[in-house]
């Protein structure tokens, strides 16, 4: 076994989640993590947790949606009544084939995340993390060898963490206190919200490994303009292209896409929740240095700003604030490495991806 899979195991389980012996542990994973799967078991062994395995496998699940009529998607029981006695999660993702879900009706799509609702709120609140292990189709999608696309996955994910939290505070401290966020990139994004009370949260890789980015939450119904996202994302195995959105009082009301409309359009009708935004994100690893077309990484790139649709962080939101809901969580990317600013209460805190606490920023 590569000795980078053991390294992966072992920051998922001292770092991410800091397993205990009393801690029932779930892992889902697909076979072809298989190696990781066997890492993951050895380190929890070693830290005597009690784990159990959930396979996940594509195929069986297209044939599933395809065969269930969209009417009848409704939330399991039995796995959550499982989830509810579950003390860590840890998801990991690989593919074989990233579009096989991609003839699935996505209005069928938008009901099973609905019906799975109940089982992402229970798991919200368990210690959690999602990663990937590299995999010679997910190499292909970055179109990049496998040998290649395995080590730009170590190399994000294994990185002083400690250093990576400290840089990012420094931006925790610029948002922190803010009131009004703008987003500025060329001549179709202009993007502005209030984060007024919202907590800023540092990702140092204990939800998302690879992590690397500093979020916050936008005000209810504050977001205003219109946004290019300019980076392609998946979305139920289709590639959503410049997907192109205009807000008006917090609420998407118009959109459009180069490629699979469709999916962005029911992606945006699976509840009411699905046209606002529930996240804000900034991303801040170095260690990522491509678009890969995988959303954990792409999302964490330095110069890159992401809004994801959709269920708010509740931990960015006060008790007292009101905070947006949905069974959807979707985020959407916007590379800002050019013709850029990020403002913040009117000063610009980041021009063409160097922030204004690092060197070459222009003011």
């Amino acid at each position: 076994m590569d000795d980078r899979i053991r390294r992966h195991a072992e920051i998922l389980v001292d770092h991410c989640t800091d397993v205990g012996p009393d801690d029932d542990v779930l892992v889902r994973a697909p076979a072809a993590a298989d190696e990781l799967v066997v890492a993951l078991y050895e380190r929890l062994g070693e830290r005597g947790a009690r784990p159990t395995l959930s396979w996940r496998h594509s195929r069986a699940g297209r044939a599933y949606a395809r065969a269930m009529d969209v009417d009848d998607f409704r939330p399991k029981e039995h796995r959550l009544a499982a989830m509810a006695e579950t003390d860590v999660v840890i998801m990991i993702d690989g593919g074989t084939n990233p579009s096989e879900t991609s003839d699935v009706d996505p209005a069928k799509a938008a009901a099973a995340g609905r019906a799975r609702r109940p089982i992402l709120e229970e798991r919200l609140e368990k210690r959690w993390v999602i990663t990937r292990h590299p995999t010679a189709a997910d190499a292909q999608r970055a179109e990049m060898s496998t040998a290649a696309w395995t080590d730009f996955v170590y190399d994000a994910v294994d990185r002083d963490w400690s250093a990576q939290r400290a840089f990012q505070q420094q931006l925790v401290e610029i948002l922190e206190p803010a009131e009004k966020v703008r987003i500025v990139s060329g001549e179709e994004t202009d993007l502005r919200m209030s984060v007024d009370g919202m907590r800023a949260e540092n990702d140092d890789a204990t939800r998302n490994l690879p992590g690397g980015e500093v979020f916050t939450v936008p005000v209810l119904d504050s977001v205003e303009g219109t946004v290019t996202f300019d980076v392609p994302v998946i979305r139920n195995g289709r590639e959503v292209r410049d997907a192109h959105l205009e807000f008006a009082d917090g609420e998407v009301v118009a959109h459009t896409a180069a490629r699979n409309e469709d999916v962005l359009t029911s992606l945006l009708e699976t509840d009411a929740g699905a046209r606002r935004a529930g996240e804000l994100g900034i991303g801040t690893n170095r260690g990522i240095d491509r678009f890969t077309g995988n959303v954990l990484f792409d999302e964490k790139m330095g110069d890159t700003v992401h809004v994801a649709l959709g269920n708010a962080i509740e931990e960015c939101v006060p008790e007292d604030r009101a905070c947006n809901e949905s069974a959807v969580h979707a985020d959407l990317i916007l590379d800002v490495s050019e013709n850029s600013r990020i403002e913040v209460d009117g000063e610009v805190i980041q021009r063409n991806g160097v922030f204004r606490f690092e060197e070459g920023f222009e003011e």
